[in-house]
């Protein structure tokens, strides 16, 4: 590249471009017999430019052999590492992956655990269907937060989803009254690979336990709006027991029960969870949280505003869902316990969440 800095234009200018070029780009036989140009008798000034090689060698043609050994940039095109695998196999995910990282940029030595995590999520139980809505309402157990309030029913159903590790968790009312609390689980749809060699179903693991908390151990018990009525267990649950066979492994929550207690107007909700073990694993580091998604604090609005019959209820049910995914970096969290408690006059669901190490 050549730049001129000249006081003079026409066609007389242009001509004397081009002799500059066939002088500065002409092989060496070729200028031996050409007579130099004087710039200074034409009162313009020439600035020679190159781009990698090596500085040293006049000669265009030797100037040219030194480029590959120190070539240097003179323009740039970005292009999607996606595009250059056009035809090979497994393109979207491929995608989908990047597409992660560059939005979520978990470190490296988690992104192996972090991409085994991004599967899609579902809720257990799954949402009824139309023909549910016929069925007979259930028998269920009932609290009563003042003299004159309404009754809030509670859905004793045990909850499980298998070998799914469970991500999250939330309160809601069911039941075509709007009346009737029941607990769900967010899980992932299939077992990440990295949990093949621990949870693969041929695996032996022994059966899952349920653990809850003590009934007669009062100092958990809180009330929600008065003494003389319904109270919660805020017992967190965890998985206690221990034994030999346990030591190789950690258990974590595949599912969950609400119960009553009944104590006449002061019966007591409490939280029941079903512990599966992971055998080869254990906890790298744990946290109690208590997350709700924007579109979780959405739905929960919109519900409130649309029904009024079970206004006062929702004033006491905390519905937001409790969950990590992906923007909670390392990217890879799991549910290993969870409890119920009262803040502000609102029940509320908290899950404890861990990193495994595999």
């Amino acid at each position: 590249m050549f730049g001129i800095h000249q006081h003079w234009l026409g066609l007389e200018f242009k001509n004397y471009v081009r002799e500059i070029g066939r002088e500065r780009f002409s092989d060496v036989e070729n200028k031996s017999n050409a007579t130099p140009i004087n710039y200074s008798e034409k009162d313009i000034t020439v600035i020679f430019r190159r781009r990698g090689g090596c500085d040293l060698v006049q000669s265009f043609s030797d100037w040219k052999g030194t480029v590959a050994s120190a070539p240097d940039v003179i323009g740039m095109t970005f292009l999607s590492i996606v595009s250059l695998v056009d035809d090979v196999p497994g393109k979207k995910h491929l995608a989908r992956a990047v597409e992660l990282y560059l939005t979520y940029k978990p470190p490296i030595e988690e992104l192996q655990y972090f991409l085994d995590f991004q599967v899609p999520l579902v809720w257990a139980p799954a949402p009824p269907g139309i023909a549910s809505h016929h069925r007979k309402e259930p028998v269920c157990p009932s609290l009563q937060f003042s003299l004159m309030g309404p009754k809030l029913f509670i859905s004793t159903e045990q909850i499980s989803v298998g070998r799914r590790p469970v991500v999250g968790l939330k309160l809601l009312l069911e039941g075509a009254k709007q009346n009737r609390l029941a607990i769900h689980l967010q899980h992932l749809v299939s077992l990440p690979k990295i949990f093949l060699p621990h949870w693969d179903s041929h695996i032996t693991i022994g059966p899952p336990k349920w653990q809850g908390p003590e009934e007669q151990d009062s100092r958990w018990f809180e009330p929600i709006k008065w003494k003389n009525f319904a109270h919660v267990s805020t017992a967190p649950i965890e998985y206690t027991e221990t034994n030999i066979t346990d030591l190789s492994g950690v258990y974590i929550v595949t599912g969950a029960q609400l119960g009553v207690w009944d104590f006449g107007a002061k019966s007591v909700l409490h939280l029941k969870l079903l512990f599966s073990r992971v055998p080869g694993c254990t906890i790298r580091r744990s946290v109690w949280d208590h997350s709700p998604s924007s579109s979780s604090i959405h739905k929960a609005d919109e519900s409130s505003s649309s029904s009024s019959d079970n206004a006062k209820l929702l004033k006491i049910i905390d519905m937001t869902e409790t969950l990590k995914g992906p923007q909670d970096a390392p990217g890879h969290w799991l549910i290993t316990g969870a409890k119920l408690g009262v803040e502000k006059g609102r029940i509320v669901v908290r899950a404890k969440y861990s990193l495994l190490n595999y």
